[in-house]
């Protein structure tokens, strides 16, 4: 069962949650760019037909791979302990689940707004948030009350 956030506990969260998904995206980018390496070294030595291969820099390249798939992994099950919703890892887009008269729905945050000003269904997506206003405020809820 989701944990429901009340706005004011999202916003709460948030400056933790930031701070994770920026470390998360870090990560991703160096996770990324070993895995580009060591794919590059491979096509290299397919095309020479083998060659020899700077053994040290590739076990290198493999560490920090496996080493930042393992942190990254940590901060995802982290962010999701805490009952947010990853939406898109590159632009760090997350969700909050909260209740609006009842249903279900998702308040919405992307890296680099200043706070939780949008919300939408389930169903609707980012293409489909509505900005917070003052009937969403008196009509939401979470798990505990504000």
């Amino acid at each position: 069962m989701p944990r429901y956030f009340t706005l004011a506990e999202a916003e709460r969260l948030l400056p933790h949650v930031e701070e994770q998904i920026r470390q998360a995206i870090h990560l991703k980018q160096e996770h990324e760019q070993a895995h580009e390496q060591i794919q590059h070294t491979a096509q290299r030595v397919a095309m020479a037909g083998g060659m020899l291969v700077n053994r040290e820099e590739l076990l290198s390249w493999r560490a920090r791979m496996d080493a930042t798939a393992l942190r990254l992994k940590e901060i995802i099950e982290s962010i999701h302990e805490a009952g947010c919703q990853i939406k898109d890892l590159d632009i760090g887009l997350l969700d909050f689940p909260t209740l609006f008269r009842g249903e279900e729905v998702l308040l919405c945050w992307k890296l680099g707004e200043k706070g939780i000003h949008f919300w939408h269904g389930l169903q609707e997506g980012f293409r489909g948030r509505r900005t917070i206003d003052q009937e969403f405020l008196d009509h939401h809820r979470g798990d505990t009350a504000q």
